[in-house]
């Protein structure tokens, strides 16, 4: 929770104006939530993770500790609300026409990642979900904000990443290295990184979509 608290409170700053954009952010956050929960209740029934009971409230919502839930809540918020405060401040895009090559770049490693680690499910399943968004977002709806999404993506990774070392060194979720490539960053596993750019993706897309549609309809 304390990772929403300041974006919640900023979102009232009269040039970000985020709150403005709630009506089509917390119906994306919402369907990305259920995407990431129903792919956690199945992961977390095959093995590929767990929860240490020492370091949660032991309230539980889908077999799923109420931290875990609240997790997918909280984070898409701040990322991005991460994510509108640079399209505020920043109006230069700052990886200009780059995005594309990006996307390319990205979606050939996770391929190849899918390739040699397929027998690994987290890290099949994660690239290949993140390879799939990437050539959506680039190739088949032209995304026209990709740069300034990698940029907060960026940003992103690393209130991400300290959340997640937390969790990873106390550790409150407890990876099975035989589901995953068992290379770290510091106590979080690689895939993580993919993991947040697809946390991320998901909403600003369907916020995108809903945006578009309502001007449409006006």
């Amino acid at each position: 929770m304390v990772c929403v608290l300041f974006p919640f409170v900023l979102s009232f700053d009269k040039k970000v104006a985020f709150y403005k954009t709630w009506k089509y952010l917390f119906p994306a956050i919402f369907i990305n939530g259920v995407f990431f929960i129903l792919w956690d209740i199945l992961f977390t029934a095959k093995g590929v993770w767990g929860f240490n009971p020492d370091y949660i409230l032991g309230i539980y919502v889908f077999n799923l500790p109420l931290e875990e839930v609240l997790f997918f809540l909280c984070v898409p918020y701040s990322c991005v609300f991460i994510y509108e405060v640079f399209n505020a401040y920043v109006k230069r895009d700052v990886l200009g026409g780059c995005g594309q090559r990006i996307s390319v770049l990205l979606s050939v490693i996770l391929l190849v990642l899918c390739i040699i680690y397929y027998d690994r499910l987290y890290t099949l399943v994660n690239a290949g979900v993140c390879m799939i968004l990437l050539v959506f977002a680039t190739f088949v709806i032209k995304f026209k904000n990709l740069g300034r999404f990698y940029l907060a993506y960026l940003v992103s990774l690393i209130p991400f990443l300290i959340c997640n070392g937390i969790l990873t060194k106390l550790p409150v979720v407890i990876y099975n290295n035989n589901e995953n490539m068992a290379l770290r960053i510091y106590t979080i596993p690689v895939e993580d990184v993919f993991y947040c750019l697809s946390l991320l993706l998901i909403p600003i897309l369907l916020m995108d979509y809903f945006k578009s549609r309502k001007e449409n309809i006006n």
